[in-house]
């Protein structure tokens, strides 16, 4: 993968169910084998909406309404030869057809209370975005 000279922009869907939280397990780089919101990158001439919608589909074959946005994370990499830079624009969002199931982008996806958050390998920016927007 070629590196890209300018920040990719992304989006994230938020999604809960029950006191529960929808998380991918990444099947690729970066944060690989990690929990983390689900998501992707955004096409040319895709509005956000429509990127996270189909990004959804493809990663866990399910359709959703994209709701407000949440927070806009900056994950900018530490060393100057690093292959990711991303602006990532996650949005609440509820499920409108279908039941998860892991897709092309994901190992795994399961719904996560408190507790089982706490333990778990999830990433950075997920746990702080679940903590500081939610509590949780």
């Amino acid at each position: 993968m070629a590196t890209a000279s300018v920040p990719l922009i992304a989006v994230g869907a938020v999604i809960f169910k029950q006191n529960k939280v929808l998380l991918v397990k990444r099947k690729n780089p970066p944060a690989q084998g990690m929990w983390a919101i689900p998501g992707g990158k955004v096409q040319w001439g895709e509005t956000l909406k429509q990127a996270l919608q189909r990004e959804i589909k493809e990663e866990l074959n399910i359709d959703i309404e994209p709701g407000r946005l949440i927070k806009v994370i900056e994950f900018v990499p530490k060393q100057e030869n690093a292959r990711f830079h991303y602006i990532i624009l996650d949005y609440l969002a509820t499920i409108i057809g279908g039941e998860p199931k892991a897709g092309d982008d994901a190992l795994a996806v399961k719904w996560f209370d408190r507790k089982e958050l706490k333990k778990s390998p999830v990433t950075e920016s997920t746990r702080t975005l679940l903590k500081e927007e939610f509590g949780f």
